[in-house]
């Protein structure tokens, strides 16, 4: 592609974002790719300076265009850049593609976002090619990390993502990504294109860890028991796959326990050496349908383990705020909850009307809220197992340093905004009736001995 082509389309997509910009979005809306998003020349005001560079821009060109309205962006500039009068090679196209998605990663990490952050969002927002090329671009971006740099729970997410560099190195990517789902390099450019409009209309969120290349801390935070998580971990697996309704709260209520007598005893022994008392924070995306009150769940369980939890509806997740071994109990809840009261949610089957017409999803999403609800009860009313521990008086210290961090994060993340309980309404009493039965059929009375044991 000539110079001037790349200068009239540059100047045709900033003409149309203007045109289309309008008011500047809330924190949680998808936004726009403005000056100083990321390191690429049009950040910094350089000029390119090598094809791929040039590529690079000319790609992010037609994202930005895209973004804002020119549905044919993406197609034109993919048509032109593969084109034989552009005299772009298809090592310089490829690596222009990988230095576009670099610029950007690297933008995102800047603004708190996290390698699995970005692959549900793009799983969500665009399709499976998408999402298989954001992993492909996370791979190739951390290449640049000593391992060493990298801190545990963002390592931890490139292995759950799979983030690994598969292609060989002596070949063009592009030509490769393409030959492994059967496209044409016309087709991959066109979905780059597409994908990077998307990661950069990301708001800024919260940097809940360090950038890679910068972490200094590694292994287990100190004091958790592992051998502790693991037998918790098992209760919780054996509720999710009983078709005993009575089994499974049986074993959600065991688990719970056992975390909370753990967690008591670690804030001991921060008592007795005068550990200070640090909040961190997590993320749980949660899947639509029922988003909402699925969320209410996420906030009843954070509430009952000294957390907070705020949730970003536009986007897709619940910010998770508390003390690192509280979040690890409360992720492991949500997640088994959740498990649990969808499976019971199934098992009542398709609801009707009285004139036949569908009920359904009004009965699901009054059965969710009515399920986190009543688990909230539960939670906070019933005795735990471990209540002997949380009356030791130098508990009192800890607890109250660790509920001041805990407010003190919040305030520093969100400007003190927390969860407000807007799940929606529950309209259908039969639902209703049934998510609090599901929650409420057993005791959460159990045998000390055995939780210890």
């Amino acid at each position: 592609m000539s110079r001037r082509n790349r200068e009239k389309r540059n100047a045709k997509a900033k003409q149309r974002a203007r045109r289309r910009r309008g008011p500047t979005p809330p924190r949680d809306d998808y936004g726009s790719y403005d000056d100083g998003y990321c390191d690429c020349p049009r950040c910094t005001g350089a000029e390119p300076s090598t094809p791929s560079e040039m590529v690079a821009t000319t790609l992010l060109a037609a994202a930005n265009g895209h973004l804002h309205g020119d549905a044919s962006a993406p197609a034109e500039c993919a048509g032109e850049l593969t084109s034989a009068r552009s005299g772009v090679r298809t090592a310089e196209l490829g690596a222009g593609v990988g230095l576009a998605f670099g610029w950007v990663l690297g933008g995102l990490w800047e603004r708190g976002w996290l390698p699995v952050d970005v692959w549900q969002v793009t799983r969500r927002r665009l399709d499976a090619r998408a999402a298989g090329l954001v992993i492909d671009a996370i791979a190739a971006e951390h290449a640049q990390y000593a391992p060493a740099g990298v801190h545990e729970r963002w390592a931890n997410q490139l292995g759950e993502l799979e983030a690994d560099r598969w292609w060989d190195e002596s070949r063009p990517y592009l030509e490769q990504w393409a030959e492994r789902r059967g496209l044409g390099i016309e087709q991959v450019v066109v979905t780059a294109i597409t994908l990077l409009g998307l990661l950069v209309s990301l708001p800024e969120l919260p940097r809940i860890l360090p950038l890679p290349g910068t972490a200094t801390r590694h292994g287990a935070v100190a004091g958790v028991d592992q051998k502790v998580l693991s037998r918790v971990r098992a209760l919780l697996a054996k509720a999710e796959s009983t078709d005993y309704p009575e089994e499974a709260e049986a074993l959600s209520a065991k688990a719970q326990e056992l975390m909370n007598r753990h967690a008591f005893e670690r804030a001991l022994l921060d008592a007795e050496t005068y550990q200070p008392q640090v909040a961190t924070s997590r993320r749980v995306w949660l899947d639509s349908p029922y988003a909402d009150a699925k969320a209410q769940l996420v906030h009843v369980i954070a509430e009952a383990n000294r957390s907070r939890a705020v949730h970003h509806d536009k986007i897709g997740f619940v910010s998770l705020v508390g003390e690192e071994m509280d979040l690890e109990i409360v992720e492991l809840l949500v997640t088994s909850l959740l498990v649990q009261a969808t499976k019971a949610m199934v098992a009542e089957g398709s609801q009707k009307t009285r004139t036949g017409g569908s009920r359904t999803r009004s009965f699901r999403q009054s059965f969710l809220i009515a399920y986190a609800v009543r688990i909230g009860e539960r939670l906070t009313s019933e005795e735990a197992a471990a209540q002997d521990l949380a009356e030791d008086p130098r508990l009192l210290p800890v607890l109250a340093d660790r509920g001041e961090a805990v407010d003190a994060a919040v305030g520093e993340m969100f400007g003190g905004f927390l969860y407000e309980k807007k799940a929606g309404s529950a309209r259908d009493g039969a639902g209703w009736a049934a998510g609090r039965a599901a929650a409420d059929l057993a005791s959460l009375e159990l045998d000390r001995g055995a939780v210890t044991s």
